[in-house]
């Protein structure tokens, strides 16, 4: 049994309960924890509220999300890709000498774990040139309206992606070999987008002296790049790739007299952002503005489902407005919280089923993780004390929780946090709640509780709220504590 926060004489009282809590197995306890000892209370009332998202930054992302998403409950989600194009190794460059033949263009898009979507249908990327350019030390965010040439496709390609296991299956490309004929090699996972070769002429042959790589810069500005919608058929998806590693391969001949060479020129991507869209659902849209009428006439008006969608979407805010009056009410206005666990579940009807407006593919699937964070007095997000890591009552990621436990024949799916410290600092008056929130959150990171919000997941998961108790799917918060004298 752990204790936290205790003193001697709140030591000794907690070994000597008295009372033993009669379905500790609704609790969550971790694998391998003794048992705990103590009142078990789950009636506390909690309000809850859909949320949207701050812009975020997407400048340098580790995965950045491309796609077009039309949630059957949601609404849509649009994310488009930008980049710069820069010259090889990023310095200046000067073009063979003798006659230089263009064979082929290629931008290589590289895949990132996280697909989410349809796998099953087609689609098709285009790419278009920017009319401004990324500058160095910026961060853009996710509402900036890029401005680009649509009028101009210089690349397309409609391809089906194969995800195995959240990974892309890797390809086979041929590959120009010095003083060797081609060969065909395996590569990583990649989108290939064929380049108009025109630009590549325009852009870089065009002069035989050498070109700083910000003069290229300038001049070429980088790339729109997007989903055609008018070509994704059903749900659509959304592909995380890794933009910082992708590159523009340029395959070329060179006639120096007699002697042809072939080559490729590597036309890196260094700077890279992600212009994202959401238009809600009528449905969505009414929860977010309940939660605007709450905030405009400071009332507590809760929801019955929370709205939780990635791609720096949408959030909840929750609350524990009568925690204090529910124990004093119990007659135990001064305890012990020997552990509280907060549990939101994913309502069923809004996974893989028939709904009354649509049916729901099977493959929006629920968010494997959540995350649950506070503001401070300023309203920055901080971390609750229990995933604070660096304190006496942090004990790592994974029991902390937010993760989507499976359905057991005693309980269905559904994300455990533990909130034990939280709690017991609600109730002593040591934290004040200027606003809790649970986010969707991406899985890369397992040393830390991420509190961010993140364009870097793009799941979604409908659960329960707190305002329909009798539901079996509402917000729930199991508390496991010891009455004291003091």
């Amino acid at each position: 049994m752990k204790f936290f926060r205790l003193d001697l004489l709140t030591l000794l009282i907690s070994l000597f309960i008295l009372n033993s809590c009669k379905n500790q197995d609704t609790i969550g306890l971790p694998p391998g924890a003794s048992g705990l000892s103590g009142s078990l209370v789950d009636t506390a009332t909690i309000f809850t509220n859909t949320v949207a998202e701050d812009s975020v930054p997407t400048s340098a992302l580790a995965k950045t999300p491309l796609g077009f998403i039309n949630d059957p409950i949601f609404g849509t989600t649009e994310s488009s890709l930008i980049t710069d194009l820069n010259l090889p190794a990023e310095s200046s460059y000067t073009p063979p000498v003798g006659t230089i033949l263009i064979d082929s263009a290629v931008l290589v898009l590289k895949y990132a774990q996280g697909f989410y979507g349809d796998s099953a249908s087609y689609y098709t990327a285009n790419v278009y040139q920017l009319n401004e350019r990324q500058y160095t030390g910026q961060s853009y965010y996710s509402n900036k309206t890029w401005n680009y040439n649509p009028g101009t496709l210089l690349g397309s390609r409609t391809f089906r992606p194969t995800p195995s296991f959240g990974k892309i299956d890797s390809v086979h490309v041929d590959s120009i070999i010095a003083g060797r004929a081609d060969s065909l090699i395996k590569v990583s996972p990649q989108i290939r987008i064929p380049i108009s070769t025109a630009f590549i002429r325009n852009n870089l042959f065009q002069s035989s002296s050498a070109m700083s790589n910000l003069v290229f810069k300038n001049l070429v500005k980088g790339f729109f790049i997007n989903i055609d919608k008018s070509k994704v058929t059903g749900t659509g998806a959304t592909i995380m790739l890794k933009a910082d590693s992708s590159v523009v391969d340029v395959f070329i001949r060179t006639l120096n007299g007699s002697v042809i060479d072939t080559s490729v020129v590597e036309l890196p991507i260094v700077q890279h952002a992600a212009q994202i869209k959401h238009v809600y659902s009528t449905t969505v849209q009414n929860a977010l503005n309940l939660s605007k009428q709450n905030a405009a006439n400071h009332t507590n008006i809760s929801d019955s489902l929370l709205y939780l969608q990635g791609t720096a979407s949408l959030k909840s805010k929750i609350s524990f407005p009568y925690l204090a009056s529910l124990f004093k009410t119990l007659g135990t206005g001064n305890v012990i919280i020997n552990r509280a666990e907060l549990v939101v579940t994913p309502n069923p009807a809004y996974v893989s089923q028939v709904t009354p407006a649509s049916v729901i593919p099977q493959y929006l699937k629920p968010l494997p993780k959540l995350t649950l964070y506070r503001y401070d007095i300023a309203h920055r997000p901080i971390a609750v004390e229990d995933a604070a890591t660096g304190t006496s009552i942090f004990f790592g990621v994974g029991q902390f929780g937010g993760y989507l436990q499976v359905a057991t024949a005693k309980s269905p799916q559904a994300y455990h946090f533990l909130v034990t410290g939280y709690i017991q600092d609600l109730l002593a008056g040591r934290t004040i709640d200027y606003g809790t929130y649970i986010a969707p959150v991406d899985t890369t990171n397992i040393s830390s509780v991420d509190i961010a919000p993140t364009p870097q997941t793009a799941a979604r998961t409908v659960a329960g709220g707190g305002s329909n108790k009798s539901s079996p799917y509402h917000i729930k918060l199991n508390v496991i504590y010891t009455k004291t004298n003091k």
